[in-house]
């Protein structure tokens, strides 16, 4: 991919730096930055690159930054439009584990064994990439690699965390890997109420996750690409994007949009905005984490069907999240979206629960946000050199280790490069579009109301819920 030297760079922005946005509110992995944000300039006009990416987040900018460090004459435009990490990339959990949207048994029954196996070394490679690559380029964004503990706290989370740990075993999942601990062992690593064991895995980092997207997107502009923020893509094309800032033409466009999908022209069903909202907590103190545990920064769940999720913060707070609010008809994206005070206060419940110390510390940011979700519930990367349209995403939620991941494959593919990342099994998937609404409206929340109350039935009898296996029929397991 070379240019002469008069086409190495797009054209600079035109106009003044714009005011700073406020965008404390974001999350708190915003407010927390230490700095306000300021927007970089927009796009000034039409333009000629090599590449330009569409979306500012952590798939658009690990693109962008294995192009530069395998291919550095590269002409890059990154086109987001508010700021980068404005989207899932600063919303996140600060998640940066090998989970794969898809489980290994899935791909193993697609694909075979070895498929499964190749996916999984990847995920847990690119865990300690996004590190390497953090400390290289001076990215401090806390990354504290102490794994992920999975509690069980009744008989159906028991028998679940058994039959996942029967299945990984017989994929070839060694207890390095997957252990399950018992009540004593599991308590010691995280004192939640009514522990009965966990799982635990060493390959996931606690991260400041817009520490690491707004250090990248700087990174990126140090190698080369142009990163231009509020510049809103309208509609993409073979060799071009159409921006409210101008029509930007390219020998490849990528496509790195995630749950902000919908509202590029003609992509309305391409993957379903499903929101995640989270809470964090104030500091707590050194005595209130002598109780919880979390010694190591380990982030930690539990084995229920309705995802929560939690990190213990570099600055000693819980960022706790989950699944439970509503998908919003026509795939609307919305800022109102963000903040439901019934998931907000049913979390802030929830961690209570968990932790009993925390009763009286207080919840000081809510927020939420976006993801993807495709049809079969399958990420995937591809590239079609016949017309030069890349694409990454529908991470389901695991997207922050995924994204390195695709960044390093699209960088390949767009490079020409055979290597194994070009040859796993997401590489060129393709998901069936979600149905026309109202049919997608129904099915996505039925689907959450579905697996809702196969908690409660489990919390209520102590024995697996039979609904949640029709829940895995339809997204295929």
């Amino acid at each position: 991919m070379s240019a002469s030297p008069a086409r190495r760079r797009p054209p600079a922005a035109h106009g003044a730096p714009a005011e700073p946005r406020p965008l404390a509110d974001l999350s708190y992995w915003f407010a927390s930055l230490g700095s306000p944000v300021v927007a970089r300039p927009p796009l000034g006009g039409d333009a000629a690159v090599d590449v330009a990416i569409v979306g500012g987040g952590f798939t658009g900018l690990w693109t962008a930054y294995y192009l530069l460090t395998k291919e550095p004459s590269t002409r890059i435009a990154v086109l987001e439009a508010e700021v980068a990490g404005f989207g899932a990339s600063g919303r996140n959990g600060g998640w940066c584990s090998a989970l794969f949207a898809a489980s290994d048994g899935r791909i193993a029954r697609s694909f075979g064994p070895g498929a499964a196996k190749a996916m999984r070394a990847a995920m847990r490679a690119s865990v300690d990439e996004v590190g390497r690559v953090a400390a290289r380029e001076g990215i401090d964004c806390h990354f504290a690699k102490g794994g992920t503990v999975g509690a069980i706290r009744s008989a159906a989370q028991l028998a679940r965390a058994r039959a996942e740990l029967e299945e990984a075993r017989a994929l070839g999942v060694g207890a390095d890997d997957l252990a399950l601990l018992g009540p004593d062992e599991a308590s010691a690593m995280l004192a939640a109420e009514r522990m009965l064991g966990a799982t635990y895995t060493p390959h996931c980092a606690a991260i400041h996750p817009a520490r690491l997207v707004r250090g990248l997107a700087d990174c990126v502009e140090r190698l080369g690409a142009t990163v231009f923020e509020g510049t809103r893509a309208r509609a993409i094309a073979p060799g071009r994007v159409e921006t409210d800032h101008g029509t930007v033409r390219a020998d490849v466009v990528v496509r790195a949009t995630e749950g902000y999908t919908a509202r590029l022209r003609g992509q309305r069903r391409a993957v379903a905005p499903v929101y995640s909202l989270m809470i964090a907590t104030e500091p707590l103190p050194e005595q209130t984490w002598d109780e919880i545990g979390l010694g190591r920064r380990e982030t930690f769940s539990d084995h229920r069907h309705l995802v929560i999720y939690g990190q213990r913060t570099a600055d000693g707070r819980i960022a706790f999240g989950g699944r439970g609010a509503p998908y919003h008809f026509g795939s609307a994206i919305r800022a109102a979206h963000e903040r439901v005070p019934r998931v907000h206060d049913m979390l802030a419940a929830t961690l209570v629960e968990l932790f009993p110390a925390l009763r009286d510390a207080a919840v000081t940011h809510r927020w939420g946000g976006p993801l993807g979700i495709p049809r079969d519930w399958f990420s995937s990367v591809a590239f079609d050199r016949r017309t030069g349209m890349a694409a990454a995403g529908g991470y389901v939620g695991d997207g922050v280790s995924t994204a390195n991941l695709a960044g390093r494959t699209l960088a390949d593919l767009v490079l020409g490069s055979d290597s194994e990342l070009t040859r796993l099994p997401w590489v060129g998937h393709r998901s069936r579009p979600w149905e026309p609404e109202p049919l997608r409206f129904l099915g996505v929340n039925a689907g959450l109301a579905v697996i809702a109350s196969a908690d409660r039935v489990e919390q209520r009898t102590g024995r697996p819920a039979r609904r949640a296996a029709w829940f895995e029929r339809v997204t295929g397991g």
